[in-house]
């Protein structure tokens, strides 16, 4: 079993590493080429996986997918930062997470019958199809990022411009610094950072088991065959599109109620931490709903809809607390929380998978996701901290904007003149 889930684990842990490289790249050459190259051989290695002759070529090409394609979804979240107010950052971010946990959802419906029609290495092939069509959507769609528009206008224009330093930093010691050891230390000593990427490793662990244990589950519980199950995934889309709604419901009625009508006049971040705070409560209660209901003597519907509820409260609590993060500290500080938070919940969703089965069989399935609902637990309290002690934590942290050297505002104050000044010379 443990071998069969490791084509999910080792493409997880190539992912991990692209938060610590991905910024460095973006940074020297903008976000468009990082797309156009990562995601072509992205496709290549999905292509080897499939029609790979032994498990360890399928395990290598596994592996080098994730690293090659990692680079498009941590773009991704700066790609919509660049084009999107940050007074709508928890509805951007719920929009962007649809997208990822309904590829992830459609993925079992789609595969469910395609699968059994054909062989397993369709898995593959309809990834390399949806990867194609990515890579022409992606081909003549403008840079979103300030400092590479600024630069390629320079290029053209024929000018010089003296850009700010690079927050990612510019020597090979200074980008290490901020996406390897300043994440490791912000593990050890702040805080609010410790409290989130806890939450988040624990959230995104349990999130990919259930590609593993739902099928599982079902099948020796209701006899469900491949396809039965992959249709059980739709609760989890389902779930996905109410996250959406609800996250960005919460957030206009908040920015409507502190008066947020312009970027002068933000909201305080900690707003954001509103639908954490309900998807907190609901995730608790899905992991006992779901650990206690998947048995022959209830009807199927109710731990799949279980399911459903937690990949709402899953996602909502995702968008609360990235949302928070992104303006939490100054750019440097933000760069390396949010590879720390994101390197860790994707190690942690590749070991999970790889266990669960026979944490199931070991402790039954009522106390199996009963240990989860206990570790979910005092999960609860970390957006009510957040949100009433943040702004104190935030100023004793050593990377808040009173004690680190480099703050994102003058940056994008230099990038937005420096943009202005090229639209001169044109």
């Amino acid at each position: 079993m443990t071998a069969a889930v490791l084509g999910l684990s080792l493409n997880l842990l190539g992912i991990a590493f692209a938060p610590i490289t991905t910024p460095h790249l973006s940074e020297r050459f903008g976000r468009s080429s990082v797309y156009l190259v990562s995601l072509p051989i992205f496709a290549l290695f999905i292509l080897g996986a499939g029609y790979s002759k032994s498990f360890a070529a399928l395990a290598v090409c596994r592996f080098f997918a994730g690293f090659f394609g990692g680079p498009c979804l941590v773009l991704i979240e700066g790609t919509f930062a660049d084009v999107w107010s940050p007074r709508k950052t928890v509805t951007y971010y719920s929009v962007l997470s649809l997208a990822s946990y309904t590829g992830a959802g459609c993925a079992p419906i789609i595969l469910g019958y395609v699968v059994p029609a054909e062989s397993w290495r369709w898995t593959q092939y309809v990834t390399l199809m949806i990867a194609l069509a990515a890579f022409l959507l992606g081909v003549g769609v403008p840079e979103t990022y300030p400092r590479e528009i600024v630069r390629t206008r320079a290029r053209r224009g024929g000018y010089k411009i003296d850009l700010a330093k690079a927050e990612s930093g510019v020597t090979l010691a200074e980008m290490a610094g901020t996406t390897l050891f300043t994440p490791l230390a912000m593990a050890v000593s702040d805080p609010v950072v410790v409290m989130i990427t806890t939450y988040l490793a624990l959230n995104f662990a349990v999130l990919f088991q259930w590609f593993i244990a739902v099928p599982a589950v079902l099948a020796l519980t209701y006899g469900f065959t491949l396809h039965q199950a992959g249709l059980a995934f739709i609760a989890a889309v389902v779930g996905a599109l109410v996250s959406t709604f609800t996250s960005s419901s919460i957030e206009g009625v908040t920015n409507r109620r502190s008066g947020c009508t312009s970027m002068a006049n933000m909201a305080p971040i900690e707003y954001r931490l509103v639908p954490g705070m309900f998807g907190s409560l609901g995730l608790v209660a899905s992991l006992f709903w779901i650990g206690f209901s998947a048995k022959p003597t209830v009807h199927f519907m109710v731990p799949i809809v279980g399911t459903g509820v937690y990949v709402w409260s899953s996602m909502s609590i995702l968008t609360a607390l990235v949302s928070y993060i992104f303006d939490a500290y100054p750019a440097k500080g933000t760069l390396s929380a949010l590879t720390l938070m994101a390197t860790t919940r994707l190690i942690f969703a590749a070991w999970l998978p790889l266990v669960v089965i026979q944490m199931i069989m070991g402790l039954q399935g009522q106390w199996a996701y009963s240990v989860f609902g206990f570790l979910a637990v005092p999960m609860i309290a970390v957006p009510i901290i957040l949100f009433i002690f943040g702004p104190r934590l935030r100023a004793r942290s050593r990377y808040s904007a009173s004690t680190m050297s480099n703050s994102k505002h003058p940056t994008n104050q230099l990038v937005d003149q420096e943009m202005q000044m090229g639209s001169m010379h044109h």
